[in-house]
């Protein structure tokens, strides 16, 4: 038996738009070549709904609504770039660079750009805005966690948890501003349940958990991600398939990462496909 597909029509920022039902307001303006920021979003995640970088206004709606998770209904009418919109964005921009360090978050640098965010005028004197400030953790050789660039957007914990490893080694911990990714009772991670599949690493937008390899480069003043050749291949660990990106500079891999769009991985991998490469090249010798 063949199932009809049923579309949906709606208007985004006075363009006819029809996707099939179920579409999120978000993929509608990306069927309808509208750009969207995101921070929480991810093709390979659940929707979360915490950053509200993503809000649109929907004609009748008392709220601004996050496009990632509302789903479109029929005669809908979007605008995502009235004024309210954009102030509401340029807000949470802000909000976000006043607090944290979004040095290495860049396609939130472009936004911000887009919108006019300003987080400097928030330190004025008299009033100097609170940062997190705190030196990244670094428990192992993998790894690092550098709470000075996040951002809580949970991709880490949905990465960890239902929506790829099931390991569940991480979950937010606190309230307020002392709210940190954290293990079980802040249990070093190698004593955790972590099992370091580094899926974590995947979807972090801003660099609050990256690769050993990637801190030290750039702590040396030696990571150059412009000089970098991405080459697509098949991991040799098992017969599974995962698609793995090979990041190499200077004709050495630096990091490996896999595209969120194929089959087999849909970007998540295991501690072999992401961390075991360092076969392939002899130790740095001094």
């Amino acid at each position: 038996m063949t199932v009809t597909e049923v579309s949906v029509n709606l208007t985004i920022n006075g363009q006819a738009v029809s996707v099939p039902e179920g579409t999120s307001i978000h993929k509608a303006c990306e069927s309808a070549g509208i750009e969207t920021p995101t921070l929480c979003w991810a093709e390979n995640l659940t929707p979360v709904n915490v950053c509200r970088v993503c809000v649109v206004e929907v004609e009748g709606s008392r709220a601004l609504v996050p496009s990632c998770a509302r789903a479109v209904e029929d005669e809908m009418v979007v605008q995502t770039d009235s004024p309210r919109v954009r102030h509401s964005r340029k807000m949470v921009l802000e909000f976000l660079g006043s607090s944290v360090d979004l040095s290495q978050a860049t396609e939130l640098a472009e936004w911000m750009r887009h919108y006019g965010a300003d987080p400097d005028r928030y330190d004025q004197p008299g009033l100097v805005a609170e940062r997190i400030s705190e030196e990244p953790k670094i428990q192992d050789d993998l790894y690092i966690r550098d709470y000075d660039k996040c951002v809580l957007c949970y991709k880490c914990v949905e990465a960890c948890g239902d929506d790829a490893q099931h390991t569940y080694a991480i979950a937010v911990s606190g309230r307020g501003f002392d709210a940190r990714i954290s293990t079980e009772f802040d249990t070093v991670l190698p004593d955790s349940a972590c099992v370091y599949c580094g899926n974590c690493i995947g979807v972090c937008p801003t660099g609050a958990i990256q690769f050993k390899t990637e801190f030290d480069m750039r702590a040396a003043g030696e990571w150059r991600p412009d000089e970098q050749d991405v080459t697509t291949t098949v991991c040799s660990f098992c017969g599974v398939g995962c698609n793995l990106e090979l990041h190499t500079q200077d004709d050495r891999i630096v990091k490996v990462t896999s595209p969120a769009d194929h089959s087999v991985t849909h970007g998540h991998l295991c501690i072999k496909g992401r961390f075991g490469w360092q076969y392939v090249q002899p130790p740095t010798r001094k």
